[in-house]
């Protein structure tokens, strides 16, 4: 019998609730994000030309350096889980406290996803997230086939559990600075970036 709290399997994957707190058993499955149009991250298009000079064409021009793609965080959010696989669900039905046990059955990985509008690659807007908010985060992570929970469960009460990754809103503006100073139309982007892998628990 293994205590409760305690994490089997020798890989990531601890029980936390959908704020990030770790232990926590919850009372409703995990929510979905809100927008309807995230997406994977997309493939940037090349650049224009550099040439390091004002354009010959406008001689009175301004010139801003070379064309740089600019992604600047806004807003920090709540953390998604994401699952990967089925949801596990086991009923008590005594009138005693049990142990549910619940193991991962498949591996699966968890990337970045975005709204329409990110002007610079993926690694480029991790890197500003984990600069302002002093975070560690990935472009993707894997939630690995048999990692193993334990987890009390009350008289009369089911514990439902799904492993999976766990991701951080963000909201941010995103745009080109052109050569000569001009900028393309400013998009806010909402991103879900992994942080950590683990279950999510609750009870019903």
């Amino acid at each position: 019998m293994v205590a409760p709290g305690h994490v089997l399997a020798a890989d990531q994957g601890a029980a936390v609730s959908e704020s990030g707190e770790p232990g926590v058993i919850n009372t409703a499955p995990p929510a979905e994000p809100e927008e309807t149009d995230l997406g994977p991250a997309p493939e940037l298009e090349p650049l224009p030309e550099q040439t390091g000079k004002t354009p010959v064409d406008t001689p009175d021009g301004q010139y801003c350096g070379p064309t740089q793609r600019i992604y600047t965080p806004t807003s920090k959010g709540r953390e998604y889980h994401k699952g990967v696989g089925v949801t596990h669900s086991n009923y008590n039905g005594t009138s005693r406290t049990g142990t549910s046990t619940f193991t991962s059955e498949v591996t699966g990985e968890v990337g970045v996803s975005v709204t329409a509008g990110l002007a610079t690659s993926v690694d480029v807007m991790v890197a500003k997230l984990e600069a302002k908010y002093d975070v560690n985060l990935s472009v993707k992570l894997t939630a690995k086939q048999g990692n193993t929970w334990s987890v009390p469960t009350p008289p009369k009460t089911t514990t439902n559990a799904k492993y999976g990754v766990y991701r951080l809103k963000n909201t941010g503006t995103s745009y080109i600075i052109y050569s000569n100073c001009s900028t393309s139309a400013k998009k806010t982007v909402t991103s879900y970036t992994p942080i950590k892998v683990g279950w999510y628990v609750w009870e019903s």
